[in-house]
């Protein structure tokens, strides 16, 4: 019998074992967030400049939020896989110097943020940068985040490959249970008396048959 073989993923997986849906989820957030944070920082980094109360803090916690997202997101640990795809390698540390700007960014807001604590005169040159990379940085936050969307389509895709494949397999092996109900049907009936109690057997298996025809269709509903 030729069984169905294994879809080797392009992508979405680490060391052969594909991710979850769960994974993607939470990347898509963490991704999100770092690029949501990244406004509300340069925002409240403004409004601590102009003294408004309560804006310094709100800064800060949005860049502890920013770098602990881009942190989880590169490393490897506490179920999350760090770089995982040649695509997010390039972004990263490739062409597009994703992580060399990214934490160049943070580094130079948490040295605007000191800077206005200390009411230092070096405050408006420092904001006047971190206001001007914010909109280069926001890009590529936002390239990173599509790679991110793209992978867990390319995900979602291979997965109901790879359940079709297994539910033609599970086809396959159930056409060859009815045959051999129906021989053991015809057999025991050929038997006579003698042959009864095999065909409660035949007719146990062509009810197993059935039901794991229920099953195969609500697999094929569920692939889409």
């Amino acid at each position: 019998m030729h069984m169905h073989e294994p879809i080797a993923p392009p992508a979405g997986s680490t060391g052969g074992k594909p991710l979850s849906g769960e994974v993607f989820g939470a990347l898509i957030n963490l991704s999100g967030r770092r690029r949501f944070t990244s406004q509300r920082l340069v925002l409240y980094a403004v409004l601590a400049s102009q003294e408004q109360e309560g804006a310094a803090e709100i800064a800060e916690e949005a860049l502890a939020l920013f770098r602990g997202a881009h942190k989880s997101l590169l490393t490897d640990g506490e179920g999350l896989p760090g770089v995982f795809c040649p695509e997010l390698e390039q972004a990263y540390f490739g062409t597009l110097a994703g992580d060399r700007k990214i934490v160049a960014f943070a580094d130079l807001a948490e040295r605007t943020l000191k800077a206005i604590a200390q009411q230092s005169s070096e405050v408006e040159v420092l904001l006047a940068k971190l206001v001007r990379i914010t909109t280069p940085v926001l890009a590529i936050l936002n390239q990173i985040t599509a790679i991110y969307e793209e992978q867990a389509k390319l995900h979602a895709r291979l997965m109901k490959r790879q359940l079709r494949g297994v539910i033609t397999d599970i086809e396959t092996i159930n056409r060859q249970a009815r045959m051999v109900a129906f021989n053991a049907r015809v057999v025991a009936a050929r038997a006579g008396q003698a042959g009864k109690e095999f065909a409660v057997v035949a007719g146990v298996l062509s009810n197993i048959s059935s039901e794991i025809d229920e099953m195969v269709s609500a697999a094929l509903a569920a692939a889409g």
